[in-house]
């Protein structure tokens, strides 16, 4: 067993089928021979007794023991002795047995007649109780016989039964075509079993021959090159949507890794800056401008400022790793409106003026973290400000959706390019803005979406130049 599983995956394919093969056709092999056997010996059975039954019956109609009250007291030596001689041929030979199994008659009397095996008290007494299919093999010399007994009636369906007919054959010819149907038969099974197994190992190898593909692809892609596919002749059964699927799995992990690699270089840049500002005033200190009050504060605010801005980079940067998955998501209901009433003079305070508009929906029930809730709509309204004009309102809706609520935040400001709206949830990632210098990190939607995600939501942008932006993402529903 440990062998066989050591083999490879075609190998042990192909050693199946092979086996299979060999099995179903030695199985179809010795039915085939079994069916021809019995054939045969049914012919022969069936040419003696219908050559046999019309001498009986000439015989006894001709010793007159078909009405006598006691046929048995009239079955002697010298009748019994010509029904023998008639059932006797150089095929088969014939002897009489009377009432209690003794032979009182032989057929043979030519040197070519075949002898007659001596009889079987077992088989003598199935044919003495009335049976009158009695047929079985005997051995005489080394020759196969079929030895045939036929009970002595004094007419058809009598229950008397006085003597016994025991006809024998050879089966020297039926063996010798056996033997010709047997060899003819190996010689068949075997070609199919030669042909059939190069076969089955030419398709499996077929088969198998995107695996091995697959095999390469992968090994290229553990020494880190994404860009290999696995090619596939076609994409229907099991292999080619094996292959499909992989395909789509390695697309997705080129993306996943190549936006890891900007999430790194991005993660480093940012916070190399304030690092490098941080060690310009360390060192402006250490050439002795601690002597001077007035430049010891303006760095050290400087510093202040830094800090913090690294202080809030690293906060950002767990908030999003913290919301992988949902556990750190306190849910309960919310009836939608009723937050929006606590959260809009917040929000309003943020804006510092009433462009803020909350235009109402439909009542809804949500199940949902409120502090996360508010972190999101605080990201979104803060870039819906950053990037429209002061007298521009920014509104803020929602409606119902099957099992979900959707809510929307909309400005009138410059919207965002085709590029910059594909990578617009990437962290770190900036798109290009003409109005807003003011220094960010660029994981506002980054951080939204992972707090949408977590709940259970989507979150998508709409936008276009100079025509504003529309954020939604939905909330699943309470289910009270």
């Amino acid at each position: 067993m440990k062998a066989v599983l050591g083999l490879s995956l075609k190998a042990r394919l192909s050693l199946l089928y092979a086996v299979l093969l060999i099995l179903s056709v030695v199985i179809v092999g010795f039915c085939s021979y079994w069916n021809v056997w019995q054939l045969f010996i049914n012919n022969k059975s069936a040419h003696l007794r219908a050559r046999a039954k019309p001498i009986i019956a000439h015989w006894l109609t001709d010793y007159g023991l078909v009405s006598v009250e006691h046929p048995a007291s009239k079955l002697t030596s010298e009748t019994a002795a010509i029904l023998a001689r008639d059932l006797t041929s150089k095929q088969s030979s014939a002897i009489i047995l009377d009432n209690t199994g003794k032979i009182i008659a032989k057929g043979k009397r030519l040197p070519e007649e075949p002898d007659a095996p001596p009889p079987e008290l077992g088989q003598f007494k199935k044919a003495m109780s009335g049976e009158n299919e009695v047929t079985y093999f005997a051995n005489l010399n080394g020759t196969s016989l079929l030895v045939m007994l036929i009970p002595l009636r004094p007419r058809p369906g009598s229950p008397k039964v006085f003597g016994v007919v025991q006809l024998s054959t050879g089966l020297r010819e039926i063996n010798r075509m056996l033997f010709r149907h047997g060899a003819m038969l190996m010689a068949i099974v075997a070609l199919i079993l030669i042909l059939g197994t190069v076969a089955g190992y030419w398709l499996i190898g077929m088969s198998l021959r995107d695996l091995q593909g697959l095999v390469k692809t992968c090994n290229a892609i553990s020494s880190g090159d994404f860009s290999k596919r696995v090619s596939v002749n076609t994409t229907q059964g099991e292999i080619g949507r094996l292959a499909t699927s992989f395909n789509q799995m390695i697309s997705q992990l080129e993306s996943i890794f190549a936006s890891q690699q900007r999430f790194v270089a991005n993660a480093a840049h940012e916070l190399l800056t304030p690092l490098t500002g941080l060690k310009g005033c360390v060192e402006v200190l250490l050439r002795g401008a601690q002597d001077d009050p007035a430049t010891t504060s303006r760095l050290l605010k400087a510093m202040y400022r830094e800090v913090n801005r690294l202080i809030r980079l690293c906060e950002q940067l767990l908030g999003i790793s913290r919301l992988e998955g949902s556990s750190h998501v306190h849910r309960q209901d919310v009836v939608v409106s009723e937050f929006f009433a606590d959260f809009m003079p917040q929000a309003r305070l943020l804006a510092n003026d009433d462009r803020l508009v909350l235009r109402q929906g439909p009542y809804a029930r949500i199940s949902v973290d409120p502090d996360l809730l508010k972190q999101v709509l605080f990201n979104l309204l803060s870039n819906a400000l950053r990037h429209s004009p002061d007298d521009t309102p920014i509104e803020i809706t929602w409606r119902l959706l099957p099992d979900f609520v959707e809510i929307q935040v909309r400005d009138h400001g410059e919207g965002m390019d085709a590029t910059t709206l594909s990578h617009v949830f990437e962290p770190f990632y900036k798109g290009r803005s003409h109005t807003c210098s003011y220094k960010r990190s660029g994981l506002g939607l980054s951080l939204a979406k992972s707090m949408i995600n977590a709940h259970g939501g989507t979150i998508k942008v709409e936008s276009a130049p100079g025509k504003g932006t529309i954020v939604s993402f939905t909330i699943p529903l309470s289910s009270n």
